[in-house]
């Protein structure tokens, strides 16, 4: 089956939550290497699919849209130092790269740096799925639990008009990172 790649950029918008954001539905603890998984919106609608490549040197998940497209690619940056994620478009070039923070008393933080838009800071609580994406000055996201009665899953709101594709790919990886032992 050839599959085809699509452009990594603004994604059509899910389902909108009373606030007019969008929102999606993720489960924590299917994230690892080998495993698939759907994003749902707010309607419980199969929007995007993370498709864990078994197998390779190193750790590299698929992004897809509900058709099979090709969006992104998840990859593991090697040699590194520090916990470090590179976010790919189809075509190889890079998107976005994912980096832990210093690790501050209380809350963990992460930089994410665009290569075609604003940087992005994400802070707050990791483990427990409770904290917030920042981009040039003002919330963009925010990830928590407390929108679901359904054990082990936890809802991801974007603010219109952000790319969601790249908010998204970004919290599978910092997910990834943060429960590496999975």
């Amino acid at each position: 089956m050839m599959r085809r790649r699509a452009e990594v950029g603004r994604s059509e918008p899910a389902t909108r939550a009373g606030g007019g954001e969008n929102r999606y539905q993720m489960r924590q603890n299917l994230i690892s290497i080998g495993d698939d998984f759907w994003i749902e919106n707010g309607a419980g609608q199969r929007v995007f699919r993370v498709d864990g490549k078994a197998l390779r040197v190193r750790h590299q998940l698929e992004f897809d849209d509900a058709r099979g497209n090709e969006l992104c690619r998840i990859q593991e940056r090697m040699l590194r130092i520090k916990d470090t994620m590179d976010i790919e478009g189809p075509g190889g070039e890079k998107v976005a790269t994912v980096k832990k923070a210093l690790i501050t008393p209380l809350r963990e933080r992460w930089h994410i740096e665009v290569a075609n838009g604003p940087d992005m800071e994400v802070q707050g609580n990791i483990v427990d799925h409770e904290y917030r994406f920042e981009g040039s000055g003002h919330q963009i996201a925010e990830v928590s639990k407390k929108w679901f009665r359904v054990r082990d899953t936890y809802g991801v709101t974007i603010t219109p008009g952000e790319n969601d594709v790249v908010i998204l790919a970004s919290t599978v990886a910092i997910d990834m990172m943060a429960h590496s032992g999975r």
